[in-house]
């Protein structure tokens, strides 16, 4: 046990209250059964009878069970002058069915005065009482002591009686909540060994009840103070994947659980569950709707990337000049960035990851780099860009295909009223020659962009049938030099996919339709040259 930290993670409660999260049910579900494959073994999955989406999940886990994790019911203790066995929420928790149940009460005299308009000896009968009946229906209680250092600051002799009440009620865990995330590091140390040892709490013991924390990040220090109380004795660690929660958010487990597992030592997850870690960061950003962190630590996809020379050759001669930890223990991989800061060793280490062997002495490895120069001058980005980079190179050493040829487009775009609110609609035509064969198509689009994305998939798709799958899944545009006015130069930063993998691709013009006309080809047509790269694998494998 004393090396043993325990994961619980609130992503479908406390981090689905983040501005701009709503998860469906379908949702929920995908996020929970990750989060099963993981290896985390608390997952709470919300509050029964607060809203009906909750109580469809704990009934549709029932259908779907997990392989390995606990799925935990989350409430409140019962109200002020209510008996525990008649209260009509701890009843949705009792028929939610799940063997674990988290409960939450008032740690601070003022909210249990001012927030609940109750007395301190009543809160303390809730706790109590609360337990005592869930424990009574054979469930395991979590006990969340909500505003718990905010309270314990303010009056500490109350504080520890509401932990004694869960305690001496049949609580397994007491978790220490950091609820307005305003407490600092050397503060959760202090008073989580004062309650060690006021409660005679063995961390490494058998003996239970144990200490659990939960911090938000209000202060920017929610990772840093539930590393302050494993140190100190915690054994539990509540946290939402990649942060998510409400203000501020939530400790991040995705950062969480390395520094617990390869800088501290304690057992989170097996060597095999830690690899999962960055494709599940990854994987939930998407069911969330939100856009990764790119420098997020450990898991974003920035995080081991090398971008000016030095480093990239240091880094090729060992690892451990630029990189903490081996990236691949948690599941995120070694980048070499392509920019105007390049040297010889980004152009020949970044060509090693595309296949293709290149040696510091040919001259088409310095043609590239020059080329880069060149581009990233005048305003190209390939360091965002590492689709239209692996296109350069490749037509810099003869290996581009032509797979169609341009023969002009137009593009419409009107502004129209509708109810009373305007509203743009494009229509694009292009016409295209492939393998010597010309098309003309039309495409309406919500913007002239989509419109002319439109109209090149339909102009192509009959001759490359895999340009069905592929969609775009992000657009983005810089005005380059703002002083030039009207005259200005544009990036255009296209992202695509397949459904399995993501690429971006870059077009740079003083036309924006130019310079997203370029993006959107090149994203086409690297798509098409990784499923012919993965028909190429096949043939020779087979």
């Amino acid at each position: 046990m004393g090396n043993q930290v325990w994961l619980y993670d609130t992503t479908l409660r406390d981090g689905a209250q983040r501005e701009g999260i709503t998860l469906s049910l379908e949702d929920k579900l995908k996020i929970a059964h990750q989060l099963d494959r993981l290896g985390i073994p608390f997952i709470e999955g919300g509050w029964p009878g607060a809203n009906p989406k909750d109580v469809q999940f704990f009934w549709k886990l029932q259908e779907e069970p997990l392989t390995q994790a606990e799925v935990v019911a989350f409430c409140s203790t019962c109200r002020p002058n209510t008996p525990a066995d008649q209260d009509r929420m701890l009843k949705a928790i009792l028929a939610a069915g799940t063997r674990w149940v988290t409960i939450f009460g008032k740690s601070w005299d003022l909210h249990v005065t001012q927030g609940l308009k109750t007395s301190l000896e009543e809160n303390l009968r809730m706790i109590g009482e609360t337990i005592e009946y869930l424990r009574s229906q054979r469930r395991q209680v979590i006990y969340d002591a909500e505003h718990w250092f905010d309270g314990y600051k303010a009056n500490p002799d109350y504080a520890l009686q509401t932990l004694k009440a869960a305690k001496n009620a049949g609580a397994t865990w007491l978790v220490l909540c950091d609820t307005n995330g305003g407490t600092l590091p050397q503060q959760v140390s202090k008073i989580v060994q004062e309650v060690v040892d006021a409660l005679r709490i063995d961390p490494n013991g058998e003996a239970y009840p144990k200490l659990g924390i939960h911090t938000h990040n209000d202060s920017g220090t929610a990772v840093a103070n539930g590393l302050a109380g494993v140190t100190e004795g915690v054994r539990m660690v509540q946290g939402t994947i990649n942060g998510y929660g409400e203000r501020c958010g939530n400790a991040n487990l995705c950062t969480l659980i390395p520094n617990l597992q390869l800088k501290m030592g304690y057992n989170c997850l097996t060597e095999n569950q830690l690899t999962q870690l960055s494709q599940t960061s990854r994987l939930i950003s998407e069911i969330v709707n939100l856009a990764p962190d790119d420098h997020a630590p450990f898991v974003g996809r920035s995080a081991f990337a090398h971008k000016g020379g030095i480093h990239v050759s240091a880094v090729q001669k060992n690892p451990l000049t630029y990189e903490h930890i081996k990236p691949e223990k948690i599941g995120n991989e070694r980048r070499i960035v392509i920019s105007d800061q390049s040297g010889l060793s980004n152009v020949l280490s970044k060509a090693k990851t595309f296949g293709i062997e290149l040696n510091k002495e040919d001259n088409a490895c310095r043609e590239i780099l020059e080329r880069i120069k060149t581009l990233e001058h005048e305003g190209y980005q390939f360091e965002a860009a590492e689709a239209s980079f692996e296109l350069l190179m490749r037509q810099a050493l003869g290996q581009r295909k032509t797979m169609f040829q341009l023969k002009g487009f137009q593009v419409h775009c009107d502004m129209l009223q509708g109810d009373g609110m305007p509203y743009s609609n494009a229509l694009a035509t292009i016409k295209v020659a492939v393998n010597g064969e010309d098309r003309l198509e039309v495409a309406e689009g919500n913007g002239p962009v989509a419109a002319l994305d439109s109209a090149l998939r339909k102009a192509l798709v009959n001759f490359y049938p895999e340009i069905a799958e592929f969609h775009l899944t992000d657009y983005k545009v810089r005005i380059l030099d703002g002083g030039a006015g009207t005259s200005s130069k544009t990036r255009v930063l296209v992202e695509s996919s397949n459904g399995k993998e993501r690429w971006t691709t870059v077009g740079v013009s003083p036309n924006i339709l130019e310079a997203s006309y370029e993006a959107v080809v090149e994203g086409i047509e690297y798509g098409l040259l990784l499923e012919n790269l993965v028909e190429e694998t096949a043939t020779i494998k087979s």
